[in-house]
């Protein structure tokens, strides 16, 4: 879906390019000189970093885009990025793009600007002077959030406009990993899978996790895991049971089918929800770090996850019914830095890969 044959596309949702910012959990201090770490690889189903196997625990904050412009929102940025590092986590999910603003990337609905994606990929970063496509403090780029082609519901179009982009974006960047951002649903061309999704209406959207998955310029999977829109009805116990296997399912894919890292990079649990307490939103996230913990522990494709979304203080206007500022409640900073802590022990070397582990946490 390239501006310069002035071809539209239908796809629905945000054109996106994603920057993925790695954060420093050794000694969680920020390093604003050029970084001296190398570029996050992929190994097969893991991700690599300096030598050891990398694993993600991290969190959303899309506005960061938008705070850093104005020097008076600057301090939240900063606060988001300080109390990240004090969880240790690892990566941060942001936008990277205007949508038919100044110098939007989406022109129009389907409609994108070939030289704003390259001029994303070449921008320098302002405080250390290195090109985005050279800074290895970013873990990755994303190409859309959440593609749908409902005009399409074979996938086709979809899949021709993944190939091109993907292509265009390693030809700029051939420094850092590439995915998706698909929600995760089966599609036609994956007939065998079609169960797991959460209803019949979720397989002709025009996306298909294993074919859209399986582009050899994608160097791992997203997935998105929303049980509220999905089940409007059910109890906590029956959206956690499916939750578990939603997120098996896509780990066994990474594992057997697209060799390749899986990484569940939107999740979050509604505040809307008849008789909302947050111990249920921590139930939640722990059935995914749980499964995601015993991927990394045994040196599967479960790569890590990112919560849908953390705030600061005082951003009423950027919140949702998932949003949460992750300090203010003692239990949740607790499960979400013990994640951290464990994921950073399986990198250490201080885990066991099979039998008992010693948790350090």
């Amino acid at each position: 879906m390239m501006a310069g044959n002035g071809l539209l596309y239908p796809v629905l949702g945000f054109a996106s390019c994603v920057a993925f910012i790695y954060m420093s959990f050794g000694n969680l201090r920020f390093h604003f000189e050029e970084p001296k770490m190398g570029f996050v690889e992929r190994n097969g189903t893991q991700f690599f970093l300096d030598g050891r196997a990398f694993y993600v625990n991290g969190w959303n904050s899309y506005w960061l885009m938008d705070q850093a412009v104005e020097e008076f929102s600057r301090p939240r940025v900063r606060a988001m990025l300080q109390a990240g590092a004090k969880m240790g986590l690892t990566v941060c999910r942001t936008w990277a793009f205007n949508d038919g603003a100044y110098h939007a990337l989406q022109i129009s609905p389907g409609r994108f600007d070939e030289r704003v994606f390259k001029t994303v990929l070449t921008r320098k970063n302002t405080i250390t002077g290195v090109e985005y496509r050279n800074d290895p403090t970013i873990f990755a780029w994303e190409l859309i959030n959440e593609p749908r082609c409902i005009s399409d519901a074979s996938g086709d179009t979809l899949q021709d406009w993944i190939e091109e982009m993907a292509g265009f974006v390693k030809s700029i960047d051939r420094n850092h990993l590439l995915t998706l951002g698909l929600e995760g649903f089966y599609g036609p061309k994956s007939p065998e899978k079609l169960s797991v999704n959460p209803g019949e209406w979720a397989s002709v959207l025009g996306s298909d996790f294993i074919r859209n998955s399986k582009t050899s310029t994608i160097d791992f999977t997203s997935v998105h895991i929303y049980p509220d829109h999905w089940f409007l009805d059910q109890e906590l116990d029956e959206k956690l049971k499916y939750v578990s296997k939603w997120v098996i399912s896509h780990i066994d894919d990474g594992n057997t089918v697209l060799k390749k890292p899986v990484m569940f990079t939107e999740f979050g649990f509604s505040n809307t929800n008849k008789n909302f307490e947050p111990s249920q939103r921590d139930a939640f996230y722990k059935t995914i770090y749980d499964i995601i913990y015993e991927s990394a522990r045994k040196n599967g494709s479960g790569a890590g996850a990112l919560v849908w979304q953390f705030l600061v203080g005082g951003m009423e206007e950027y919140n949702d019914d998932f949003g949460i500022v992750p300090w203010e409640r003692s239990a949740t900073f607790k499960l979400i830095t013990e994640q951290s802590c464990q994921l950073a022990a399986i990198r250490n070397g201080l885990v066991k890969s099979k039998g008992n582990s010693e948790e350090l946490c």
